[in-house]
Formats: C-alpha cells, sequence, structure tokens
C-alpha cells in the first residue's frame, strides 16, 4: 500500500509502502470489540463500596412493638427501606480485569489499523526533530495534516532527539501525544486521524509485523 509522506509544513516529500500484513489485514469487528471491552474494564479501578446491613451502625431495639400501633411492623431501623440504613444488592469491590492473548491483541490492533488505513484517516509524517519546542508551529503542523478533529499523534519515543516535538505537542487541544509502542485499539477509536512518522511506523512494524 503506497501512501504519500509529507513534512511538518504539510508538504509531501515522497512516498512508503506500508505493509499490508498490518494496514490491509482481514477486519475483524468482533475481535476489535473484545479488546476495546477488554481495555476498558481493565481501566476500572473497582473501588466502589457501599454498607450493607451488618456495617451500617445502629439497630439493634426494635423501633416499635410489633401490634397495636397501624404501623407496619419492623424489626430494626438500619433496615434497606430506612434512611441510613444498609443498602441490598449494591456493589462491593471487585477485580474487573479481562484477560485477553497477545496475538489477539495484535491482530486487533491490525484491524482498527486497516479500518483507518481505509478512511484515508493515517498520516504519514517524515523528519519530526524538532531543534526547540515550539507548540504555535506543531499546532499549526497538525491542523494542515489533520485537519480541526481528535487527532492522534505516535511519538517514536522518549529520547532526546524528539523531546522538542513531545513538548511542542503534549498540549495541544484535540490532540493526543502517545508513544508507538504503547498504541492500542481505545486511543485509535477515539481518534479522527491518525499521525504516524516513519521512525514510528518501524516501531509498529517491529511488533505488528
Amino acid at each position: 500500500m503506497i501512501v504519500d509522506v509529507y513534512n511538518l509544513q504539510g508538504e509531501k516529500t515522497g512516498t512508503v509502502d506500508l505493509p499490508e500484513s498490518i494496514f490491509a489485514a482481514k477486519i475483524n469487528v468482533d475481535l476489535m470489540h473484545q479488546a476495546y471491552t477488554r481495555q476498558m474494564a481493565n481501566a476500572r479501578l473497582g473501588t466502589h463500596s457501599t454498607k450493607r446491613r451488618g456495617e451500617v451502625a445502629g439497630g439493634g431495639r426494635k423501633p416499635w412493638k410489633q401490634k397495636g400501633t397501624g404501623r407496619a411492623r419492623q424489626g430494626s431501623m438500619i433496615s434497606a427501606q430506612f434512611v441510613g440504613g444498609g443498602r441490598i444488592h449494591t456493589p462491593k469491590p471487585r477485580d474487573y480485569t479481562q484477560a485477553m492473548p497477545q496475538k489477539m491483541r495484535q491482530a486487533a490492533l491490525r484491524s482498527a489499523l486497516t479500518v483507518k488505513a481505509s478512511q484515508k484517516a493515517v498520516v504519514m509524517l517524515g523528519d519530526v526533530s524538532m531543534e526547540a519546542p515550539k507548540t504555535a508551529e506543531m499546532a499549526k503542523a497538525v491542523k494542515t495534516l489533520a485537519g480541526e478533529g481528535r487527532v492522534l499523534f505516535l511519538v517514536p519515543d522518549k529520547s532526546e532527539k524528539f523531546a522538542g516535538v513531545v513538548k511542542s505537542a503534549r498540549n495541544l487541544a484535540n490532540t493526543q501525544l502517545l508513544m508507538a509502542n504503547y498504541l492500542n485499539i481505545r486511543d485509535l477509536f477515539r481518534s479522527e486521524k491518525v499521525i504516524i512518522p516513519l521512525a514510528s511506523l518501524e516501531v509498529i512494524k517491529s511488533y505488528l509485523g
């Protein structure tokens, strides 16, 4: 798959052959959904907690006698129907973690990247090194390359070579900066365009190719 390569000024500088095993793979919707559901579930802390009847302070004495008051019979003031009483069938801390084999996760990523490529939502970038951080310049470049929508910008690594790019793009509105080796299906789904420098493409090929 031959696509154009651009520079930060939006000028075409060449072409690159994207590997079909990654950007023209078989699209498996069910697998992408499973990977997305797993990632969202694993992000949950599971720290929600409520007090049940055995954990609420109080109770003990019967609030009023069983008969003769005209009121419904009650055994304790910590029953769920009273304000401040224990809750019923409410959540307790739990682990939401879901397992998924690595090969299935990688196949889901290939499917997602194929969808993005088929939608012309993948923008290839040439040299992205910057001598000094320039946020305004980076904002203009992202707008030129990807438009006004939400953008996922993949950075090759955190080395000094790309420090200027990271500092220039990390605070841009509607732009998410992500290390290429942390590419995940949730961020791909959330983005309208994906900017992939050639150096980041090599990182992606190293674990998906």
